[in-house]
Order: C-alpha cells, then sequence, then structure tokens
C-alpha cells in the first residue's frame, strides 16, 4: 500500500487520459511546461509574419506616442528583416538602408591600377555623352514645338494639374528615405505617356532609396521593353554618375541593380549592352556591374544570348571583364554561342596592341570549361593566335588546356584517349609506389 501510495502521489494528474485532447478541452487547464512547448515549434513562414505585424504595430505605437516623428527602436532589426526578407514584403513596408550599409565597397582589392590605366587604352576617345530621360523627352518637345526651343528644361504638354502634381512627387522623392511612396507614382507605370509623366518627376535628383524603390515598382509593373527604357534612360546614367562622383557605388543603387536583373532580358538590354557599347566603360564600373552579375542566378538562354551579343560587339577592354563572368558560370552553351566566343578572340589574331591581362584570362576561362566542345580547327586557329598574343603566366596554362582535351564530337571512351589515360594513371602509380607504407602483417 505504501509503495502505491507513492506512487499516487508523484501522479499530479491521476484521473486523466493520456490523450492530448482531453487536455486541451479543458478552458482553465495549466500552461503548458517548457519541455512541452517545445513540441509545437512555431514555423518559420509564421514566425516571419509574426516579426513583421509586431514591427510594424511598434511602430505605429511609437508614431502615435510621439506624434509620429519618432524613429522606431526596432530600426536595425526592420532594415536586417528588409535585406533578408524584401522578395516577400509589401513596396510600402520599405525600411530604407541605414548609413552603415550606404556603400558598397567590396570590390576595391580587385582593381589594379595598372590594369586600370592599360584598359584605357581600349576605351573610346569620341564617345559623346550618355543619353538620359531628360535628353530624350527634351529632343522630343523641342521637336514638336518650336517656341520651347531657348528653354533648358521645358514642359511636356500634360494638364497642368498634373504637371503640378509629379512636380510635388519628384521633390518628396528628392528627399525620400523610407515609407510608403506616393500612390501618384505607382500609377505611373499604368500611363500610356509614362516616360513624360515620369520626366517631370527630374530621377536625376531622386535620392538613392527613392531609385531602389522606383527600381522595384517598374521592374514588377512594366513590361520587358518598357523595363529597358527606364534602365538604360534612368537607372544606368544614375549608377554611372556615382561611380564617377564617388568611386564607389551607394548601396541603395546597388541593390537597384540586383532588383532590375530580376527581368534578365531588360537588364541585359537597359545595364549590359549600352555600358559596354557606350566605348566608356572603365574597369571600375566593369567590376561593380560584375558583381551583380556573379551574385544573381540568370537563366541560362539570357546568358548565351549575352554572351554572344558581347563576342560580336566592337570591343572595350571591360568586354572581357563581363565575358570571363558569363563563362564562369559553367552554363551548357549551344555551339552557335561557343563558336561566337572562338571568333571573337580569333578577331585579335593581327592586332599590334598588348592585350590586357583580363583578356588573357577571359581566353583561359573559356578553354578551361569548352575545351571538349571545340573542333579540331578551331584548337589549331587558337595555338596560331596564342603565338602572337602570350602572357607569360596565362598562355602555358591555355596550351596545357588544350592539349589535353577532345574535340568536339570525340566520346570520352574514345579509344586513343582511353589508352592516353591508361598510361597516365600506369605512369602515376609507378611513380608512387615506394610511397605506399608498409603495413605489418598480423601474425596467426
Amino acid at each position: 500500500m505504501a509503495k502505491n501510495k507513492r506512487e499516487r502521489n508523484q501522479n499530479p494528474q491521476p484521473f486523466l487520459a493520456d490523450n492530448d485532447s482531453v487536455a486541451s478541452s479543458k478552458k482553465h487547464s495549466k500552461a503548458a511546461k517548457h519541455h512541452q512547448k517545445q513540441d509545437k515549434m512555431i514555423s518559420s513562414g509564421m514566425s516571419s509574419k509574426i516579426l513583421k505585424e509586431a514591427l510594424l504595430q511598434q511602430k505605429e505605437i511609437e508614431e502615435e506616442a510621439s506624434g509620429g516623428n519618432a524613429k522606431s527602436a526596432f530600426g536595425s532589426v526592420e532594415e536586417e528583416y528588409t535585406k533578408h526578407e524584401e522578395e516577400e514584403e509589401d513596396i510600402d513596408d520599405f525600411g530604407g538602408f541605414s548609413e552603415t550599409q550606404s556603400q558598397f565597397g567590396n570590390y576595391e582589392e580587385e582593381i589594379d591600377e595598372d590594369d586600370e590605366k592599360l584598359l584605357e587604352a581600349f576605351l573610346s576617345k569620341d564617345a559623346g555623352p550618355q543619353r538620359t530621360l531628360a535628353d530624350v523627352i527634351i529632343q522630343k518637345i523641342k521637336e514638336s514645338d518650336a517656341k520651347v526651343a531657348s528653354e533648358t528644361y521645358p514642359m511636356p504638354k500634360l494638364d497642368e494639374s498634373l504637371i503640378d502634381l509629379y512636380k510635388g512627387v519628384g521633390k518628396f522623392l528628392n528627399k525620400y528615405t523610407a515609407g510608403k511612396m506616393p500612390k501618384a507614382f505607382k500609377h505611373i507605370p499604368s500611363m500610356q505617356l509614362w516616360e513624360d509623366v515620369l520626366y517631370l518627376t527630374q530621377p536625376e535628383n531622386w535620392s538613392p532609396n527613392a531609385m531602389f524603390q522606383a527600381t522595384r515598382i517598374f521592374a514588377s509593373n512594366l513590361g520587358a521593353k518598357k523595363a529597358e527604357r527606364f534602365y538604360r534612360l534612368v537607372l544606368l546614367p544614375r549608377v554611372r554618375d556615382d561611380i564617377r562622383k564617388n568611386k564607389r557605388l551607394h548601396f541603395a543603387l546597388y541593390q537597384s541593380l540586383k532588383k532590375a536583373l530580376y527581368k534578365p532580358a531588360a537588364f541585359n538590354k537597359g545595364i549590359l549592352f549600352p555600358l559596354c557599347k557606350s566605348g566608356t566603360c572603365n574597369l571600375r564600373e566593369a567590376v561593380i556591374v560584375g558583381s551583380v552579375l556573379e551574385k544573381v542566378s540568370i537563366p541560362m538562354l539570357h546568358s548565351s544570348v549575352a554572351l554572344m551579343k558581347l563576342a560580336e560587339m566592337e570591343y572595350c577592354g571591360t568586354t572581357s571583364y563581363f565575358i570571363k563572368l558569363l563563362l564562369e558560370k559553367k552554363y551548357a552553351l549551344p555551339y552557335r554561342v561557343v563558336d561566337a566566343v572562338v571568333a571573337h578572340f580569333m578577331r585579335f589574331l593581327e592586332d599590334t596592341r598588348t592585350m590586357p591581362v583580363i583578356w588573357h584570362q577571359s581566353l583561359l576561362a573559356f578553354v578551361q570549361r569548352y575545351k571538349n566542345e571545340l573542333r579540331k580547327e578551331d584548337k589549331n586557329n587558337l595555338r596560331i593566335l596564342l603565338e602572337t598574343q602570350k602572357h607569360k603566366l596565362v598562355t602555358p596554362e591555355i596550351m596545357r588546356e588544350l592539349d589535353n582535351s577532345r574535340n568536339r564530337g570525340e566520346k570520352e571512351d574514345d579509344p586513343m584517349l582511353l589508352a592516353s589515360s591508361v598510361h597516365v594513371i600506369n605512369k602515376t602509380i609507378e611513380e608512387d609506389r615506394f610511397d605506399i607504407p608498409d603495413v605489418p602483417m598480423e601474425e596467426d
């Protein structure tokens, strides 16, 4: 009896069945203990939503308490959440970028001054200034109305109330840091004369954070062709101007480039190709824009088209940098693209200029990845090219890759290649056989 009594005392709920449904049906049941709570963990998706709502509620409470001027105490947390969850959040919840994130400068070590000077020899000397949206609209206005030929910033023929509205929106965007975007601005992508209306807001004067928000809105709501024009006439000139002035790129503008790449066709036609065609793309610009290509996954089809266009384009020194980046993504390229890249390098057979190191590196990257997709005559032509375009460190590596590869169409189990592989394996075994440690035999 004593033993049974002790067992009953150790059991705090002797008459309850071992069933969660019975316990949960009680209205005033005790709180679950810590080890019981762990069995019902909240999913990551639900926890992120809870965090988001908590941040918004906390921000509203503090703004009401301080008249709407106080900054949330959870600002740093909100910025971090914005950084990692920006794909799921609404545009109105943008919390801005902090000053610690205001510059993107991780590329400084990759830029060599000697390489930069050597690449300048390949830049176009007579390239004119890059056209912006303002240049396009002003030219269109002056062509249609001779009376405004002397005005520096003429207004398009729109309703006066509309002009005043979007001038005010432009002033707001000049000082924008975080928060909601004006509803009038969100309607621009759906307008027929969206370029004229966008011109009224003076995009060249937007804050970097406003440019990021605008890129998100236009990338989401414009078709590929219209997005391309926005990238080429608004985003690209702003990015290049910021790099030229500050020798680096503002973090919000860098994030804008990443956001723009979610429409890869528009990015190629609006950012990458105009940058290379300008003939004035320096190494610093190439490294910054190229780092975006490295970090964001791009579909094979778009990368193949980009490689072919860059290979056929008039050569600018930094073009080799973008070719190298796309080659190192290791796509299974169509033969047509591989042949275009071979033709690109063969254009320099009779070039007397000293090719930059990045040119040799891009050729090495091409041969390393696609050596087995090259035809025999392509390899012979590349060997002839390497006799005139040499680099003491890179050229021997390229030759070694060409010599140790099969030709296009040959199978991996080709008898000649198989015999060569067996010979290499046997030679390796013979050289290393005396290095095998002796293992003592166990006695029976």
